[in-house]
């Protein structure tokens, strides 16, 4: 098409040179009216073969812009799944060319089971009476697939509009920066945030706790080494433990071992275990 045009411009350069010889010579009656008629027809001939082979040079490089594709953003490129050859993106083959992903921020899907997203959005509603935090504006942290803290905080993003039926559980979205494109698509991770902080709160080892009739208790054991059954109110867990709201005052002694054996107001001979003994137990 280059040629072509080329070619054009060439022949309209010597039509006009033509012309521009003729035209003089014609009006000293040095040349015929015929020949003057001739030079003026085959400069406009060749302005027409000019503009034709641009349109058609147009038109191919139009054509040639089909071939190449710019990715809308940037980021990451997959893997090509396409042949050079290939016909793409209409059917009976319509072909997915690449996915470009952009990793400057990364969104973290993850589910929240029913029971503990009305948990959490009771305590949020209950917060915000007494003119705690607003909900959306918790921070997240995220926990990498190799056990590390990612450092930089997410954002709350969206929660989907219902619960999935099948799987009884929520969907949340939160949004992490990630200016090092240390996170890729398609990674696992754990998603951890501070709800509330409980000032004295009193931890106890979940298999300290029973529940009988629908009544949650624990067994401490007092100065005099008489057992006591005492009514716990539970708050959320916390690792292993649970979070007792109502029930326990901070320094009592709570029977870790030996439940089945202990009943309320029996004599004991304890043999006292710090909490700290019973993690390295577990670990």
């Amino acid at each position: 098409m280059m040629s072509r045009l080329a070619e054009a411009k060439t022949m309209l350069a010597k039509a006009t040179s033509d012309l521009n010889r003729i035209r003089p010579l014609a009006e000293n009656k040095a040349v015929s009216q015929s020949d003057l008629d001739g030079a003026v027809a085959a400069y406009e001939a060749s302005q027409a073969s000019v503009e034709a082979a641009q349109a058609v040079l147009r038109a191919s490089q139009i054509k040639l812009s089909y071939t190449r594709i710019n990715s809308p953003i940037t980021g990451v490129i997959g893997k090509t799944k396409a042949k050079v050859g290939d016909f793409v993106g209409r059917s009976p083959n319509p072909v997915i060319l690449n996915t470009v992903s952009n990793l400057a921020t990364v969104r973290v899907e993850f589910f929240l089971p029913e029971n503990q997203d009305l948990e959490v959005a009771r305590r949020i509603i209950e917060r915000e009476k007494v003119g705690g935090p607003q909900r959306g504006t918790a921070t997240f942290e995220l926990i990498l697939a190799d056990g590390s803290l990612y450092p930089l905080s997410g954002r709350f993003d969206f929660i989907d509009r219902n619960v999935d039926p099948t799987t009884g559980s929520i969907l949340i979205q939160v949004s992490f920066p990630n200016p090092d494109k240390l996170i890729r698509s398609g990674q696992f991770a754990k998603i951890r945030t501070v709800l509330e902080r409980v000032k004295g709160g009193i931890l106890v080892p979940q298999r300290c706790v029973s529940e009988l009739q629908g009544i949650t208790r624990v067994f401490v054991v007092g100065d005099d080494n008489k057992v006591q059954e005492r009514v716990v109110r539970l708050g959320p867990s916390v690792g292993s433990d649970w979070l007792i709201l109502k029930g326990l005052e901070a320094g009592e002694k709570v029977i870790y071992e030996g439940l089945q054996k202990v009943s309320d107001g029996v004599m004991v001979n304890p043999q006292i275990v710090s909490l700290e003994t019973i993690e390295k137990e577990k670990t």
